[in-house]
C-alpha cells in the first residue's frame, strides 16, 4: 500500500497496476499495517486470570445467536463444561434450589418452588402458612456429596454444582391475606413444591 500527499492510492483501484500513474515529485511512503503481527495459528495463551479465582466455578456468555459449533468449541477448551440451551437457559443462572415463581386467580394463589435433590421424607420435611400469606419451607438437601455410593459402586465426583447436603430452610410472602382452611400443596417427584391458597374473602360490612 502507499500513501500519496496524505491520501491513499490502492494498487488495485484501477483494476491494472502497469497503467496507474503517479505524480514523480511526490514521495511514496510504504507503511504496515498498525498493530500488524505475522499470523500464528498456535492456541493463544490463557489470559492472565488471578489466582484467587484459579480452578473456581465460571461463566461464559455466548452470542444469542450461536451456533452448535460455537458450543462445541467451548465445551472442548473444559474439563467438565456444561451447555444449556432452549428454555432451561431463559431462567436466572446459579443454584435452582429455591427459585420461585407465584402466581393468582380471583380467589386462589398458586406458588412453585424448585427444590431439586431435597429429600421428600416427611420426617425431614415440612412447611406452614401463615394468615398473612407468609410461607416457611424447611428441609435437608441429599446432594452435593463428594463420593457416591449406587449400584454397589463407589463414584468420585468430579464437578459439585448443586447444593451441599445439610439442613435449609425457605421463605418468602404470597401478595395477600389467605384461608388457612383453603390450603393444599404436593411435593413431586419432579422436585417441584407446588402449592394452591385460597384468598382470604373480603368480609361484607352491614
Amino acid at each position: 500500500m502507499a500513501f500519496n500527499n496524505g491520501s491513499y492510492n490502492s494498487s488495485h483501484a484501477s483494476g491494472n497496476h502497469a497503467e496507474r500513474q503517479l505524480d514523480p515529485q511526490q514521495p511514496i511512503i510504504a507503511i504496515m499495517p498498525l498493530k500488524s503481527v505475522p499470523f500464528d495459528s498456535t492456541p493463544r495463551p490463557h489470559m492472565n486470570i488471578p489466582a484467587s479465582i484459579i480452578n473456581h466455578p465460571a461463566m461464559v456468555f455466548l452470542p444469542s445467536h450461536s451456533n452448535e459449533e460455537d458450543l462445541e468449541r467451548v465445551l472442548g477448551a473444559t474439563s467438565h463444561g456444561v451447555a444449556v440451551t432452549g428454555s432451561a437457559a431463559l431462567g436466572k443462572v446459579g443454584h435452582p434450589i429455591g427459585s420461585i415463581d407465584i402466581s393468582e386467580s380471583n380467589d386462589t394463589y398458586l406458588f412453585r418452588v424448585a427444590l431439586p435433590g431435597v429429600a421428600r421424607d416427611s420426617n425431614t420435611f415440612s412447611w406452614y402458612v401463615e394468615p398473612n400469606g407468609k410461607i416457611f419451607i424447611k428441609g435437608i438437601t441429599t446432594t452435593g456429596e463428594k463420593k457416591v455410593l449406587k449400584h454397589g459402586m463407589v463414584f468420585e465426583m468430579l464437578t459439585q454444582n448443586l447444593c451441599p447436603p445439610g439442613e435449609f430452610s425457605i421463605s418468602f410472602q404470597l401478595p395477600g391475606l389467605i384461608d388457612s382452611e383453603g390450603v393444599n400443596a404436593v411435593f413431586g417427584t419432579d422436585g417441584i413444591f407446588e402449592g394452591v391458597v385460597k384468598k382470604m374473602r373480603p368480609q361484607t360490612i352491614y
